[in-house]
């Protein structure tokens, strides 16, 4: 059998079987279907079970924009994604039995739709909502007066889950942030138990962190004095983060090491719980006094401990920061905090959405290639769906709408997840139908639990999820006269349709990530050498930050990068090796430039430091040619000899007064140049490779 149609197949059982964790809280799914069923309920009470539907199915199709955040942006991004929903309703109710019309206003969705995955997340969903009601309600045209009412509910739905996710505002209005924080100083509490980093780990917290930057700093975050407080504990968290890895590093004194580090993680553990309820943090506050009196046991004032007693101490005073501000972090009473909130890094800013659009407005882009194929398939879904008179031929491009995404993996895995996902759901919407009582308020229970099911599982198996929904929509469409069984079986013929031609389309426009992986490649290991520069510069402390941000973005980019292109069929595997390499050899780059930032920190006079500014910054130099060389593919050129730089400045550290430092600053540039050297045997290598069998 050939490699390719084994990795098909590995993929396919892959995409069956793989589960995740579920991450949804179960407040966030009561509230969601709440906003589903309470309308309903009522609309069927008062004998207006049309007005429930409405309102039902708008809160429905805008859930998934009820995402974690700090509650000024989950409300714009609720807003925002309702206002759409109602204007595709809108637009959908009034031309949708107009073929020319709505097949122009389908293309205009399906490309502004498919082009707002440049801004992420978010407005990818918005766009998504606006696609699938445009071609759901275009299969219902009404006149002008009963557009405006049925479009208003849709609306209204939206409204309505936005008032029940943003509820609790006023009783706990930090809540968001002070989670965020907590999930950091555990991750750093896990960090810290680690005596050891596997070279293939990926560098701890990067997701956490990147997370806590735009919950704490991003758009539309909250502001008070206790934003102050959590600007700190940002820092804070970002600097005992660098002390473990540098500890870690130094790989000095195992005993002293592993009871301090062990110590450390009780006071983070400590803060994490006092965050995440909201309290004093009393307990950190004694496990704080343990990692003292263990401190001063073990080093004394002047103890050595092999270079270890200079992080020791920085950790420690960082801790009794963390824990002090940690008692401010809350919304009881007027929050008191030490120091002003630390500016969103510019890797993380939002540029201006128009600059974005205009840069993305070419063949090249990975969005506007996106978005063509969105536009495209999106029409021809629903014309075929017209032309062939499909019994609830919507479901053929909404299908196409949900499953065709911008890379291959994912438009793969969610169309064969649908199709399983749907039959699944004929068998348990049939049975489930069967054995419960043919009463309205029976199916309206078993409706809220299938609803509350997908909400639920989305994240964790969209295959099950989808089952969910399936059973969630039959029963929906049941109050409104459409027959369970045969609503379920037109859904199959339309999902397999729709999923098979969003297959086909990307196929037949492909944007392979394999294409792309050099590009991200290049960046991450150009993102590491602007960090090095900017260790060159000690002094300006802001630029260190960013540049760590900016590599930490870099770097999980060309990770979500990597992870698309190992599942798509026919990637080469020296591509996939150079990858791999890369990354694993990056990780030790990176713990070796934060090992240095550290030191920087913890030493306000360095050794030989315009000496080590210089040597620094030739490292970064042939890190950028590195990532020229990776770019164009060919093998790095006029590489700096750093081994002989690095024995020149050794020389000049062995005859400097403070030994520790100095031996620290030897033993860290000594592992610099055997990363960089090794990132360049790779790439070269990798280029050698590949000519070798042209």
């Amino acid at each position: 059998m050939s490699s390719t149609g084994y990795s098909l197949r590995a993929t396919v059982v892959d995409s069956l079987l793989t589960t995740k964790r579920p991450d949804v809280p179960v407040r966030v799914v009561v509230r969601n279907t709440a906003a589903v069923i309470l309308p309903l309920a009522i609309g069927i009470l008062m004998g207006h079970p049309g007005i429930g539907l409405g309102i039902g199915a708008g809160a429905l199709d805008t859930m998934f924009s009820d995402q974690p955040g700090p509650y000024r942006q989950r409300m714009t991004r609720l807003l925002l994604a309702s206002v759409a929903a109602g204007l595709a309703s809108l637009i959908g109710f009034l031309i949708g039995d107009q073929l020319v019309p709505i097949l122009i206003a389908t293309a205009a969705f399906g490309f502004v739709g498919g082009l707002l995955v440049v801004f992420g997340t978010d407005m990818t969903r918005v766009g998504m909502t606006s696609m699938i009601l445009l071609v759901v309600t275009a299969a219902n045209p009404r006149p002008l007066h009963e557009a405006l009412g049925a479009s208003a509910l849709i609306f209204a739905g939206g409204l309505l889950l936005t008032l029940f996710s943003v509820a609790a505002w006023p009783l706990q209005r930090y809540r968001p942030e002070r989670h965020a924080l907590a999930a950091v100083y555990r991750g750093l509490a896990t960090l810290a138990r680690q005596q050891e980093h596997d070279d293939a780990d990926v560098p701890a917290l990067t997701d956490a962190m990147t997370t806590l930057q735009h919950t704490l700093l991003g758009r539309h975050h909250a502001r008070g004095r206790a934003m102050e407080a959590f600007g700190v504990l940002l820092e804070l968290a970002e600097r005992i983060r660098l002390e473990l890895t540098a500890m870690a590093e130094l790989r000095a004194n195992p005993t002293i090491h592993a009871m301090f580090r062990g110590d450390a993680a009780r006071v983070l553990a400590a803060i994490a719980d006092a965050l995440e309820v909201a309290e004093s943090p009393r307990q950190a506050q004694h496990a704080l006094q343990t990692l003292q009196a263990s401190e001063n046991a073990l080093l004394g004032d002047g103890g050595n401990a092999d270079g270890l007693a200079t992080h020791i101490h920085a950790l420690s005073g960082q801790l009794a920061a963390a824990v002090r501000n940690a008692n401010w972090a809350g919304s009881r009473g007027e929050i008191r905090a030490a120091a002003a909130e630390t500016p969103l890094p510019t890797a993380l800013r939002s540029s201006s959405a128009r600059a974005t659009l205009r840069a993305n407005l070419t063949p090249h882009s990975v969005a506007f290639r996106h978005a063509v194929r969105s536009a495209v398939t999106l029409t021809a879904t629903l014309f075929v769906s017209r032309e062939l008179a499909l019994p609830h031929g919507y479901w053929l491009p909404m299908t196409a709408a949900i499953v065709l995404r911008p890379d291959f993996a994912a438009t793969f895995n969610l169309g064969l997840l649908r199709v399983v996902g749907t039959v699944l759901g004929l068998v348990i919407t049939t049975a489930l139908l069967h054995f419960t009582p043919h009463e309205m308020w029976a199916h309206l229970a078993l409706m809220a639990v299938l609803c509350m099911a997908f909400r639920y599982l989305a994240t964790a198996h969209y295959g099950m999820a989808v089952a969910a929904l399936t059973g969630t929509v039959v029963i929906l469409l049941s109050f409104e006269g459409v027959n369970s069984s045969d609503a379920v079986m037109d859904r199959v013929i339309n999902t397999a349709l729709g999923s098979g031609m969003a297959l086909i389309a990307y196929v037949l426009w492909p944007t392979w990530e394999r294409t792309r992986a050099r590009a991200a490649l290049s960046d991450m290991v150009d993102a590491y050498a602007d960090y090095l520069n900017a260790l060159a510069h000690p002094e300006r402390r802001d630029g260190r930050r960013e540049a760590r941000t900016a590599a930490r973005t870099a770097r999980s980019n060309a990770q979500a990068s990597l992870d698309r292109m190992r599942a798509e069929p026919a990637t080469p595997a020296q591509l996939l090796e150079l990858a791999n390499a890369l990354f694993a050899n990056s990780n030790r780059l990176a713990r070796t430039a934060m090992t240095l930032e550290a030191l920087i920190d913890d030493h306000a006079n360095l050794p030989e430091t315009a000496e080590m500014c210089a040597f620094v910054e030739h490292a970064a130099g042939a890190l950028h040619e590195i990532a020229s060389a990776i770019r164009a593919q060919r093998a790095p050129e006029r590489l700096p000899d750093l081994r002989s730089l690095q024995r020149t400045f050794a020389a000049l550290l062995g005859m400097a007064e403070d030994k520790q430092a100095a031996d620290l600053l030897t033993r860290i540039s000594d592992r610099l140049v055997d990363n960089v050297n090794t990132l360049a045997h790779i790439t070269g290598r990798s280029h050698h490779k590949s000519t070798a069998t042209v």
